[in-house]
């Protein structure tokens, strides 16, 4: 054995640097944390987006226009979705859990069937609402429509 074989034991070395332990190791006083501000104080937490008292971002940008909280938006489900469904998985009966559990609406969505596409598959059709030509579609191949 020799010097430049020497190493330490397996486990005895710590990568982290200690900060805080005083001057001598090179990383006490201020800790690393520079003199004075917020970030050099103990329980700093800047708030998200916040720029050091520049005016964030989300304030700089224009804002224009109204969303309305109160309007009711649909899903528009297409008769060609529904023939596809319809003949993937054998369905006769398309209610909106079997929409929601094959991925094609959320659980909170308001479903509308709408007439693009065409409708060979006789099914019974279950939604929030549906448009005319659609309606027509599904009762001329033997369908019936029901609203939930």
């Amino acid at each position: 054995m020799k010097l430049h074989n020497l190493k330490p034991a397996e486990g005895s070395t710590k990568s982290r640097k200690r900060i805080g332990r005083g001057t001598g190791s090179g990383r006490g006083g201020t800790s690393t944390r520079g003199h004075k501000g917020a970030k050099s104080r103990s329980g700093y937490k800047s708030k998200l987006g916040f720029e050091g008292g520049q005016m964030p971002l989300q304030r700089r940008i224009p804002k224009f226009g109204f969303n309305n909280k109160n309007k009711v938006y649909n899903k528009p489900i297409n008769l060609d979705v529904l023939q596809d469904l319809a003949s993937q998985y054998n369905l006769e009966v398309i209610t909106f859990d079997s929409l929601v559990e094959h991925g094609l609406v959320g659980k909170k969505d308001v479903v509308k069937v709408l007439g693009r596409g065409e409708l060979t598959a006789k099914v019974s059709v279950s939604a929030h609402s549906f448009s005319a030509s659609a309606v027509e579609a599904i009762e001329k191949v033997g369908g019936t429509v029901n609203k939930i």
